[in-house]
């Protein structure tokens, strides 16, 4: 077992050690390694105005996707786990779960069909990519509330706060909001390393000035490839700070609870 960890480990990271021998390799052409050192990949990068605008674009979409899904995933959350009966439930359960179990390719040809026509030309637009961007990351969102949910024993605080008077709207800012924030916060940070490297939905339903840098990074590889391994180390590093603010986030929360626990 510990060799096939081992050899799973290796596997996994000599592709992302490459990647980062090459964004500072002056030449690299049919051979394992680069050959030189240079630093002028990512003076380029920095320069081209198509990655700068497509990484701020990219930025915008995981705010305002991560900004929705508070909005939108906390009360959806709370309304599936306060549905009476079971069947109630499961379906809503279902329904916020199809985003997964459906293909991103499948999800982006239903947007292209539907927003492309004349009655809805929305296609390429900046909103169409936060829309979807929405659809994929939601369910990751409401399960996670859900099950944060079940396993504090919601009902029974609500249940007691009810018995001594408290109203739903102060249960919901005294008692659901406190006990979920570090499982909200968990989920945004969850939701922002899905959004910051989506691409093959964001590449079938953005506009050439509503490109995120997933999509942009694509043609970096048709030209120089330290330039290529460069664009993509900042895409990578983006998404291991999100990965490990969610793992830091959700050891805190766990070191929190633990302690009320005791």
């Amino acid at each position: 077992m510990g060799l096939v960890t081992l050899l799973y480990l290796v596997f996994l990271a000599a592709p992302i050690a490459l990647l980062l021998v090459g964004s500072v390799g002056e030449t690299w052409t049919n051979t394992l390694l680069p050959s030189g050192f240079t630093g002028r990949w990512y003076a380029e990068l920095l320069a081209d105005p198509s990655f700068r605008r497509a990484f701020f674009v990219s930025l915008k979409v995981v705010a305002l996707v991560c900004v929705l899904n508070a909005l939108i995933g906390l009360p959806l959350a709370y309304a599936i786990h306060a549905a009476a009966r079971r069947g109630v439930r499961l379906a809503a359960r279902l329904v916020s779960l199809l985003p997964i179990a459906v293909p991103e390719l499948v999800l982006g040809f239903g947007f292209v069909l539907v927003f492309s026509s004349d009655t809805l030309p929305w296609l390429g637009t900046f909103w169409i990519v936060v829309a979807g961007h929405l659809v994929l990351t939601l369910p990751y969102t409401v399960n996670a509330l859900v099950a944060d949910m079940q396993q504090l024993g919601l009902p029974a605080l609500e249940q007691a706060a009810a018995g001594l008077g408290a109203p739903f709207g102060s249960r919901f800012l005294d008692i659901v909001l406190p006990l979920l924030a570090t499982s909200l916060t968990s989920a945004m940070l969850t939701v922002a390393a899905l959004s910051i490297g989506e691409f093959q939905l964001s590449n079938l339903v953005s506009g050439f000035l509503s490109r995120t840098y997933p999509v942009v990074l694509l043609q970096a590889f048709y030209g120089a490839t330290g330039f290529a391994c460069a664009a993509t180390v900042v895409l990578l590093v983006l998404a291991v700070l999100a990965a490990l603010a969610t793992a830091l986030t959700g050891r805190a929360g766990g070191s929190m609870r633990g302690g009320d626990v005791a």
